[in-house]
């Protein structure tokens, strides 16, 4: 089905570089509006149902049920009191409202009577002019989805990872809505994965300039062990990617392969192509955490090496200063009777053969690498 066919032309739009797109913030709600509800639609045979006013949640409802088509609600951090009655107008379970309004949970996909409750983890890497022991690299959010046979809600959490571009470039194909709420959560899921794919590849560049100037020779500028705290904060904020990425395994690798009632069989092939491309972000995360381990072993190994040079230092320095320390002390103690002490070349003598033990030292300790 060439509707079909088109489908990834259709979400792909959405990777874009993360580096140009810093420093945006999509301000989907006004924190002095009454109301979370970002967008309330119903899609009839693909196409947005054009209404006078907007449509409130129980009025877009009816419309659906009546006419036919489905309903697409999508809110920014709603309250309890906001979304229950949304809840209770299509029936969601309490447990998955319940998370839906908490927020800050894990990638998961749960099956509710005629429902299924889906958790996506939104990440966006968050530029930065130079990467120090504070910088922040990647940034959290998450969309929650309920996707019903005439119903699809998104819920987000965060200031990051709006839907709105995403439900335009939707509309614009009405092949593709016409497949209902599955569709919808298809392009999410896709979108989120895209979102992944670009992070990854702005914290290799990160991952790339520590290991560089790491391994660099003779770097000079950089107080010693400052690159510790750098590696230490990069093995952070990739953990914070793992912990959004490898939980999510698991519901893409279902939706791909187990029949679901509410997933339309022409769309659900089209999630295999979503778990591969998370696979593969999920193994280049775990590569990121391995190679930020071994970067941080070599660091703290040049550290201790560099000490232990310091040391050999000071301790040959120690050991030809003990030279003149020990005649001047020898010298010192006052005694009547002492050789060459009243002998005319003594005090040369004795100068001569303390500069000349000292020149020794020194020659064999440069000699064997000390010095």
């Amino acid at each position: 089905m060439s509707m079909i066919r088109d489908l990834r032309a259709v979400v792909r739009p959405s990777r874009v570089s993360l580096r140009k797109e810093s420093g945006t913030y999509d301000a989907t709600r006004s924190p002095a509006a009454a109301t979370a509800v970002v967008d309330c639609a119903v899609y009839r045979d693909g196409r947005r149902v054009e209404t006078e006013t907007a449509l409130t949640p129980h009025e877009a409802v009816r419309l659906a049920r009546r006419d036919g088509g489905f309903v697409w609600i999508g809110l920014h951090e709603p309250t309890e009191a906001e979304f229950s009655g949304i809840a209770g107008e299509f029936g969601l379970h309490p447990l998955a409202v319940e998370d839906a309004v908490q927020a800050h949970q894990r990638p998961k996909l749960e099956r509710y009577d005629d429902s299924l409750f889906t958790v996506f983890k939104t990440i966006h890497y968050v530029e930065h002019d130079q990467l120090d022991a504070n910088s922040e690299v990647v940034e959290s959010g998450e969309v929650m989805c309920f996707t019903g046979r005439d119903f699809f809600i998104t819920v987000r959490h965060g200031g990051q990872g709006s839907l709105r571009a995403l439900r335009h470039r939707l509309q614009d194909d009405p092949e593709l809505l016409a497949k209902g709420p599955s569709a919808v959560l298809h392009a999410i899921a896709d979108h989120v994965v895209d979102g992944y794919i670009a992070v990854a590849d702005a914290v290799q560049d990160d991952i790339d300039e520590v290991e560089t100037e790491v391994f660099s020779p003779g770097r000079k500028g950089s107080p010693r062990g400052s690159d510790a705290g750098r590696i230490y904060q990069l093995k952070r904020e990739v953990l914070e990617f793992k912990r959004a990425v490898s939980p999510l395994l698991r519901p893409m690798q279902l939706l791909s392969e187990r029949p679901m009632r509410l997933i339309d069989p022409d769309i659900q092939k089209y999630f295999r192509d979503v778990a591969d491309h998370l696979a593969r972000v999920q193994e280049q995360v775990l590569g990121f955490d391995e190679l930020l381990n071994s970067i941080l072993q070599a660091n703290l190994a040049q550290a201790s090496v560099a000490q232990n040079e310091d040391m050999r230092k000071i301790t040959s320095w120690a050991a030809i200063i003990a030279v003149p320390t020990m005649v001047c002390g020898v010298y010192g103690m006052n005694f009547d009777h002492m050789p060459e002490l009243h002998w005319r070349y003594g005090y040369p003598v004795i100068l001569g053969f303390t500069v000349v033990v000292c020149l020794g030292i020194h020659r064999t300790l440069k000699r064997n690498g000390w010095l």
